[in-house]
């Protein structure tokens, strides 16, 4: 008998500041560009997509085709929706715990 499986959806379980900034971390620490769009797809979708995209100053669509699997956001942009979502990036070390 073959296992049916369904795409797995963070975005209900990703309900408050803190655990949304871990998501975004933990995308950040992978160094793949892909992964971080990915992960603020997901984290837009948490805190709603169309108050997202009002926020950063984009249009809903086009926050959508930038987040996407084959979208390639621009620096801007990824700042804009970071900022957006009452968010922050930090830098340390690379070679910090």
């Amino acid at each position: 008998m073959a296992v049916t499986t369904i795409p797995f959806d963070a975005a209900p379980f990703l309900d408050d500041e803190a655990a949304q900034a871990e998501y975004l971390s933990d995308a950040l620490a992978t160094g793949d560009a892909a992964v971080v769009a990915h992960a603020l797809g997901v984290l837009a979708r948490a805190q709603g997509m169309t108050d997202v995209a009002r926020q950063s100053g984009l249009q809903r669509e086009n926050l959508y085709r930038a987040l996407s699997d084959t979208g390639r956001p621009e620096l801007a942009t990824v700042l804009g929706v970071i900022r957006a979502m009452g968010l922050k990036l930090a830098a340390m070390p690379a070679g910090a715990p």
